[in-house]
């Protein structure tokens, strides 16, 4: 846990350039952290494209996704993405809305992602699939409004991962670092099962327990991936 509330916003500052760094979020996407003294709030960046989220971007927001100070910049309109599964899932800390290209072909075909490699243990069994026709019609795919969020996070369940199709995925976890994790493996795994249920013979997937065992296992050495993917983008800044 941060220490103060200037190191958790240097911190989700610099969870946004990491995956940005690592093509699972382009120029949109956005991931928030619970305030971890007030659990009824949680901070997200203003709308800007993720690798160019720096510190004094953070704002704060109440679980219904309002910003407790009045912005003079820009909220993302999708915020109530985060405060809808920050309302439905007291166990979850953090949740990245990524866009990553595989995770993407899935959700379009249908196909849950399931777990073929044990740093993705946490798909298991399956990802679920939220298509927002079957909810709210023909829309322009967004989530933005409070059913809309109630609605993802209904699809999401206990999960940890869930598929929008034609949008991307939401991942979440119990921490920045958990989440950011997620939303990597889940395209890491996406491309892995492309390619393995393309050849002959049958798929074997992690199940049960051995999917319980690795995903905790995983969990305990989160810092170790964190530590490569913060290397990378250190000292990247949009200030002189």
């Amino acid at each position: 846990m941060p220490d103060t509330l200037s190191d958790l916003r240097r911190n989700l500052a610099e969870a946004y350039r990491i995956v940005a760094n690592e093509g699972i979020l382009d120029a949109f996407g956005h991931i928030s952290v619970r305030h971890p003294g007030n659990p009824n709030r949680y901070f997200l960046s203003r709308s800007r494209a993720p690798s160019l989220v720096q510190a004094d971007d953070i704002l704060e927001y109440d679980l219904d996704s309002n910003p407790l100070v009045p912005p003079t910049v820009r909220p993302y309109s999708e915020r109530v993405i985060h405060g809808e599964i920050f309302k439905a899932r007291p166990d979850v800390n953090a949740v990245v809305n990524a866009h990553s290209p595989w995770v993407l072909s899935f959700a379009a075909n249908g196909v849950p992602l399931k777990p073929i490699h044990n740093k993705a243990a946490f798909l298991a069994p399956a990802t679920p699939i939220f298509d927002i026709r079957d909810r709210f019609g023909a829309t322009d795919m967004l989530l933005t409004t409070p059913a809309q969020g109630q609605a993802l996070a209904q699809a999401l369940g206990t999960g940890a991962v869930v598929l929008l199709r034609g949008h991307g995925h939401v991942a979440v976890g119990p921490s920045v670092k958990v989440a950011v994790f997620r939303a990597y493996y889940a395209e890491f795994n996406a491309r892995l099962q492309a390619q393995s249920i393309a050849l002959p013979g049958s798929t074997t997937y992690i199940e049960g327990e051995e999917a319980v065992r690795s995903d905790r296992t995983m969990q305990r050495v989160d810092d170790r991936p964190w530590a490569l993917w913060k290397s990378k983008v250190r000292g990247r800044t949009d200030k002189p």
